[in-house]
């Protein structure tokens, strides 16, 4: 299977109790039916990304990068790449690569679906349809910065970065994670 119809697939069967998820859910495989490249960066009107909500071991911690393009702090992911088999695996490659961490665990279902404008790499204004999914990191963790961030930081839950303009939804994805996590 390829990422577009894996991405259909997961989309399909993502349950949802959040009514502005169920919503979203529909556009996103709106996109997906409309467009055969929904999931490539070259898709100019929009496209799926995939991005972790990484905790650390006690899920009292979250791993935020400083992106230096926004200019804010926000969770690890970005474009689906052809080697991609599925956006988990986007996912978990985003954040592996971007924290530096081997041995990150990725939950199977998303946790968080947003959308946002940007100017991406295309350098033309477009949309990022984020699949955001809850990534666990292992004990003793110590995330690396790399190029692709200005700063990389662990941040405890109930001190996160202020969110200026309220697209990030840090605090939402940290709050489903944690609900996920005591059942």
């Amino acid at each position: 299977m390829t990422l577009h119809p894996a991405a259909v697939a997961a989309l399909s069967t993502w349950d949802t109790s959040a009514e502005d998820q169920e919503s979203l859910r529909h556009a996103f495989l709106g996109l997906l039916a409309a467009r055969p490249d929904a999931c490539e960066r070259a898709c100019e009107p929009g496209h799926l990304t995939a991005s972790a909500l990484v905790l650390d071991s006690t899920g009292e911690h979250v791993l935020l990068t400083l992106h230096p393009r926004v200019g804010r702090w926000l969770q690890l992911g970005g474009h689906c790449e052809p080697e991609d088999a599925t956006l988990v695996d986007a996912a978990l490659r985003e954040a592996t690569e971007e924290s530096g961490v081997d041995g990150l665990v990725i939950e199977p279902d998303p946790l968080h679906l947003a959308v946002h404008p940007i100017t991406c790499s295309l350098g033309k204004p477009t949309r990022h349809f984020d699949v955001r999914f809850l990534v666990h990191a292992p004990a003793g963790a110590e995330p690396v910065c790399g190029d692709e961030s200005d700063d990389l930081r662990w941040w405890p839950v109930d001190a996160l970065p202020r969110d200026e303009d309220g697209t990030a939804g840090i605090a939402t994805m940290v709050t489903l994670a944690r609900r996920r996590t005591r059942v």
